[in-house]
């Protein structure tokens, strides 16, 4: 793996690290793939039974994609595509195999929520702060396997007044909400995930498999079409002013077009 992911095995758990702390871990695209690859090296390993997956340093687990990446987007199908490719990986973490933990300290927002909100539990220190603020910042939007997650974890209330305020949740409210597994202190955080995943790896893989997917089947049971409203955001004129200003850091006035 490139120094953006590492990847170690301790004993029977399986560690990823988003490693990009100067940037608040936001993801690029070889940091995606070589996620998925640590999966796959996961479910092919039988002495692994856990992955847990955390941002370095203590200011944010993941802060969304890189949005340097969106500089290049022309047309409502990039963000199509894009959007697909997100399916694709969020929706590979969701199905692994082996159970899966979200490590979280910090900021963990857009692409990082929704990547948490794949992992089967998730555990976060009290400076955590959970949003997609991108009503305010890109006026882009989710794909609709996304929107399903947040929905699922958090309940169409919140889920709306999280996205339609771009308000950030701390992690108490996230806990409350039923969002996070476990909440700790910041120094508390490698001791409460250990003794998490102390106590996955002495129990039934196969029945841990099949509540995993159980559940799982019961989110994408009624999943609909949502390219749509992809193509039609992403093709505006909005989300490329959008990007423009973030990069450029300048003030940005919507129009709705």
């Amino acid at each position: 793996m490139s120094d953006e992911l590492l990847v170690s095995a301790e004993g029977p758990v399986l560690h990823v690290t988003f490693n990009r702390p100067a940037q608040r871990n936001a993801m690029s695209w070889a940091m995606y793939d070589g996620m998925v690859a640590a999966l796959e090296r996961a479910e092919s390993d039988p002495e692994i039974r856990v992955v847990v997956l955390r941002g370095a340093g203590q200011e944010a687990f993941v802060a969304g994609t890189d949005i340097a990446q969106f500089a290049d987007f022309t047309s409502g199908e990039d963000g199509v595509v894009y959007e697909q490719r997100m399916e694709e990986v969020f929706g590979r973490l969701e199905a692994a195999t082996v159970p899966t933990v979200a490590a979280i300290s910090g900021y963990c927002v857009g692409a990082g929520i929704a990547l948490a909100a794949a992992c089967d539990l998730r555990i976060s220190t009290t400076t955590g702060r959970f949003g997609v603020p991108v009503a305010r910042t890109l006026g882009n939007c989710l794909a609709m396997n996304t929107y399903s997650m947040l929905v699922f974890h958090l309940g169409p209330s919140r889920a709306k007044d999280m996205l339609l305020r771009a308000r950030m949740f701390t992690a108490t409210e996230a806990h409350d909400a039923g969002f996070l597994t476990e909440l700790c202190e910041p120094d508390e955080l490698d001791s409460t995930v250990e003794s998490v995943t102390d106590r996955l790896v002495t129990h039934a893989p196969l029945t841990m498999w099949a509540a995993k997917e159980a559940v799982r089947r019961l989110r994408l049971a009624t999943m609909p079409d949502g390219d749509d409203l992809v193509r039609t955001v992403f093709g505006s004129q909005d989300f490329r002013n959008g990007v423009r200003a973030f990069l450029d850091k300048t003030p940005h006035t919507w129009t709705g077009r």
